[in-house]
């Protein structure tokens, strides 16, 4: 399945599903209204699902001013519960935005790790961005949602940084497939590490063209598909790699509702896929 929104992001969680990766339906319905934050919105929501079979979902909850994230968790993904704001940058009183937020399980040590794009003015050389927009990861970690490690930096590659994703290539060996925000670029790289928690090198050269944002990976077979947001050109698009060196347009091979925005793949137990087409 495939977390979704539309703009402009005030109606809440929707629901793409597919039976091969490649060709995705969309689900009818809202799923879980914004009702956390000044701003009243969902962008960028990622989902995962534990050993229990239980749903955790994370998202952005406002555009600038508010300094955490949505959280809410579900055992069938219509009735969410536990709804509530994880306040991740409440210590640095300067934070002018907490972005996409991804959810990554690590299974190895059986915790759950939360990553994020922010910008604190002043922190970081300005380089060619605006103090406003001179972004960096960050992250936190839980095993139950109730509580979480202090806020510590995830990624500071030199440049300004926001959507990336934890991808679990092989034991010991991770790949953050994230966006250059620099105005130049606004595509995607990759980087490479041999911990979920990094550091994270080696950043590769663009594999999507500019104005690209909002990844998502998921695995089929021998290759990995990328999907990503081009909102230059008003699509949702994909590359397929086996190594994450060499990358493919596979866009003549997927299938994306129209409207569909910045989400995460996870998988779902076939039973709630049906009580969702059932509704």
């Amino acid at each position: 399945m495939f977390t979704s929104f539309h703009e402009p992001a005030d109606e809440g969680l929707r629901y793409l599903y597919s039976t091969d990766g490649y060709k995705w339906n969309a689900i009818d319905g809202i799923y879980l209204k914004p009702e956390l934050g000044s701003q009243k919105i969902m962008r960028d929501p990622s989902m995962v699902r534990d050993k229990q079979g239980v749903y955790h979902l994370v998202w952005t909850i406002a555009w600038k001013g508010d300094k955490g994230i949505g959280y809410a968790q579900s055992r069938d993904l219509i009735h969410w519960e536990n709804k509530k704001i994880l306040p991740v940058m409440e210590h640095e009183p300067t934070t002018v935005n907490v972005w996409a937020p991804e959810l990554f399980y690590d299974e190895d040590v059986d915790r759950f790790i939360i990553i994020w794009a922010s910008t604190i003015p002043g922190r970081f050389p300005r380089g060619i961005e605006p103090e406003d927009n001179n972004q960096r990861m960050y992250y936190t970690t839980t095993t139950d949602f109730e509580t979480f490690s202090p806020t510590k930096l995830f990624a500071d590659p030199g440049f300004s940084i926001i959507d990336a994703v934890i991808v679990k290539k092989d034991k010991d060996d991770y790949v953050l497939v994230l966006k250059d925000n620099t105005r130049p670029n606004r595509n995607l790289k990759v980087a490479f590490a041999d911990n979920p928690l990094g550091p994270y090198t080696d950043v590769s050269a663009p594999y999507s063209d500019y104005l690209t944002e909002g990844p998502s990976v998921i695995k089929i077979k021998d290759e990995w598909l990328i999907y990503f947001d081009s909102y230059g050109s008003k699509s949702y698009e994909a590359v397929s790699t086996k190594d994450f060196k060499t990358f493919e347009k596979a866009n003549d091979r997927i299938s994306v509702p129209e409207g569909h925005k910045h989400g995460t793949i996870f998988k779902a137990s076939r039973k709630d896929l049906k009580k969702l087409l059932s509704r």
